[in-house]
């Protein structure tokens, strides 16, 4: 991967876009510019990975979707990470026709700080420590065939998620653009990625 450095306003974003063909074949675009071109086309799933959050690997045991005080949730770096994100999509005119949210406080948090807006969607949720990934997967799966350009879509999620749909491994934070595919209807064709 090589490492970007970006400046949105006064804030300073560092971009790790991946240069790696994606397990299915297809190069991913390698600048920004067409990571930005790709949403302004429409027509995209966008997968966005939380932000960053505080040490730690899932959630506590005890951990309730209910009490984000019982979560792992967001550090200071994840919430100027997430605004961050937020700056740079209203800088670039991207419209998300729905911006969708795992309902754990981590992703619902990313959501509000980057888009301001958010629904919960079960499916998205994390299978990590609980849940069923081929359900889960497959409910996704089902819902982003019927996208249609010009709306583009925002899914806030897990890593283990992002993975079941695309076969590749997103940093906390980061952005897949990717289109549903009739033709390999398992997973979602990766088309860039951008990390911020």
């Amino acid at each position: 991967m090589q490492r970007r450095l970006f400046l949105a306003g006064s804030a300073s974003i560092i971009a790790l876009p991946a240069l790696l063909p994606t397990s299915l074949g297809a190069q991913t675009s390698d600048s920004p510019a067409g990571f930005w071109d790709l949403l302004r086309a429409g027509g995209c799933v966008v997968l966005m990975r939380h932000a960053v959050t505080v040490a730690g690997v899932g959630d506590p045991p005890g951990f309730r979707l209910d009490d984000c005080s019982s979560q792992r949730n967001l550090s200071d770096a994840g919430r100027a990470q997430a605004r961050a994100l937020g700056e740079a999509f209203r800088r670039e005119r991207v419209e998300l026709a729905e911006v969708r949210s795992s309902a754990w406080c981590r992703c619902v948090d990313t959501a509000q700080l980057t888009f301001g807006r958010h629904t919960v969607w079960t499916p998205l949720n994390s299978f990590f420590q609980v849940g069923d990934r081929a359900s889960q997967t497959r409910a996704v799966m089902q819902d982003v065939a019927r996208l249609k350009a010009p709306a583009n879509w925002m899914l806030v999620t897990h890593q283990v998620n992002m993975t079941a749909l695309t076969g590749e491994y997103p940093a906390s934070g980061e952005v897949f653009v990717t289109r549903f595919d009739p033709a390999q209807p398992e997973r979602l064709r990766l088309l860039a990625r951008q990390a911020f």
